[in-house]
């Protein structure tokens, strides 16, 4: 990849040289910009990568035709993932591919590179990057220069040194590992059903998840509500069978939606024979058997860990300023702190919560401490980060045109989560909500959220399908092990699934 001039001085970008003044005076004369091109690098093809990329193209429409500003998204895949829909995609009722967002086809006037950013350097503007071409070529990382940076990339699931933990957890932050984990859950049944073992029964049909926040019991609820209809077609097993449980280091589940609805939906989960298990940690889970820390020791095949997030590591390998969670420390206007031409949002920034004086429920705020109403910071959710996203996009285009940038303020509106199939909670504008009412509002929000009409009438679809058929309860589990048949003909070995699941 070339690298570009150095970037533009004074923040604006010119209009494109007229045909009469080049040198010639003709009308056929190459149009040439009078100033090097501005090149915008996105760090990141999330929330944020994809709705500022999105806004820029809009707003910089003129000038992407006139080649006057390029706008390069580098994201280690060539989607979006809407994570709401990640339970109900686990649970079978949104096709996975419905979950994702093709960048290539939403942002046509961007530069979508799959690869990976590995360091950056802010004083020269320069990017490290690897991509699918550099490991095949071997020859290394690449340095890609940029005028504009926008630091996106996101988080990644914050494990602890559990001993096993590496072993035997499934995470649940990408679609892929929400295809994985609903496979494995039916494959358990199916391994239950017909062995003649008694411990391998149990652990089976024991399903441990860790963290008791929007993906831990959103995940649980779904899962468990399909799990539970699928049993009606084995001969043998019963819903009463299988052991869910919910295990969480503090003294409250889902605090997004406040104390009272988080209390509803413990009560809820009880009252579906989940255990729920508050001031509880995992020890341990070595040898496939969960150990917690009020002396519970369970056998179980399934542990999912969903016990929070932590930067992404590529904000370690910078030169911008991080406050002491690692996130990138950044100003209203959603510029990264201290410095020029650098901007974050997202999970991987600590932003200023302008609306921080209002009280949510009980005079506390409608979350935790750690950021949101109540707190200094946004937190760092969905809600924000589509909203933060077109302030981002806004402002870029206010400081290359020479014009004042705007703060990020936005009130925020509340929470809702689905409990399963006509099952959810919600605290929305101080209103709270449970049961279908709840439910319904989960849905139409979401709806209403995810990218592209093409995405909101495909989930739409298949919601009013679901609603006529019976739930598919099929797993595709040699989806993860495509080649296996064919390197058993070939005389090779059967892959074994490091997890376990076989």
């Amino acid at each position: 990849m070339d690298k570009r001039a150095a970037p533009v001085r004074h923040g604006q970008v010119k209009a494109a040289s007229s045909p009469e003044s080049s040198p010639e005076g003709t009308s056929e004369t190459p149009r040439v910009p009078s100033v090097p091109s501005v090149r915008v690098l996105i760090v990141g093809g999330g929330y944020v990568g994809l709705y500022t990329a999105l806004r820029l193209q809009k707003k910089l429409k003129p000038e992407l035709k006139r080649g006057e500003v390029e706008i390069v998204v580098v994201t280690p895949e060539p989607y979006m993932t809407y994570q709401p829909f990640l339970p109900e995609a686990a649970a079978g009722n949104i096709s996975p591919r419905h979950v994702v967002v093709p960048l290539r086809r939403v942002l046509d006037r961007c530069k979508v590179v799959i690869g990976e950013v590995r360091k950056i350097d802010h004083g020269k503007h320069t990017a490290t990057l690897t991509t699918l071409a550099t490991e095949e070529e071997g020859t290394g990382p690449v340095e890609l220069s940029y005028d504009e940076l926008v630091l996106a990339p996101g988080s990644i699931s914050r494990t602890l040194p559990i001993p096993g933990l590496a072993d035997h957890a499934i995470g649940f932050k990408t679609v892929e590992e929400a295809i994985g984990l609903r496979n494995h859950v039916l494959e358990q049944l199916d391994i239950a059903s017909s062995t003649r073992d008694p411990a391998v029964r149990d652990a089976a049909l024991t399903f441990v998840f860790v963290g008791g926040g929007y993906a831990g019991v959103e995940a649980l609820a779904e899962l468990e509500d399909m799990a539970r209809y699928a049993t009606r077609y084995y001969h043998n097993l019963r819903a009463e069978d299988m052991k869910w449980m919910l295990v969480e280091a503090s003294d409250r589940i889902l605090p997004e939606v406040g104390e009272s609805m988080g209390r509803y939906t413990i009560r809820e989960l009880r009252g579906r024979n989940i255990d729920v298990r508050l001031r509880t940690r995992l020890d341990s889970c070595e040898g496939r058997v969960a150990v917690l820390s009020d002396g519970g020791r369970f056998p179980a095949r399934t542990l999912v860990w969903t016990a929070g997030v932590k930067p992404h590591p590529v904000l370690a390998a910078t030169d911008l300023p991080l406050d002491e969670r690692g996130r990138l420390k950044c100003t209203p206007k959603l510029t990264i702190d201290g410095t020029t031409r650098a901007w974050a949002a997202g999970d991987a920034a600590a932003i200023p919560d302008l609306t921080a004086d209002e009280d949510g429920e009980d005079g506390k705020g409608g979350e935790d401490s750690k950021g949101g109403r109540g707190g200094k910071e946004c937190a760092p959710n969905a809600q924000h980060a589509v909203r933060q996203a077109k302030t981002l996009g806004d402002n870029i285009v206010a400081s290359l045109h020479g014009k004042p940038l705007k703060d990020y303020a936005h009130s925020y509106a509340g929470s809702v989560a689905s409990l399963g199939l006509h099952k959810g909670v919600a605290h929305v504008y101080g209103r709270k909500l449970k049961g279908y009412p709840a439910w319904f509002m989960h849905r139409v929000y979401h709806l209403s959220r995810v990218p592209t009409f093409n995405r909101k009438a495909r989930v739409l679809a298949e919601w009013t399908l679901s609603g006529l058929f019976k739930r598919e309860i099929v797993s595709l589990g040699s989806l993860e092990h495509p080649r296996a048949e064919f390197e058993l003909a070939a005389g090779g070995a059967r892959p074994k699934d490091p997890k376990g699941s076989n």
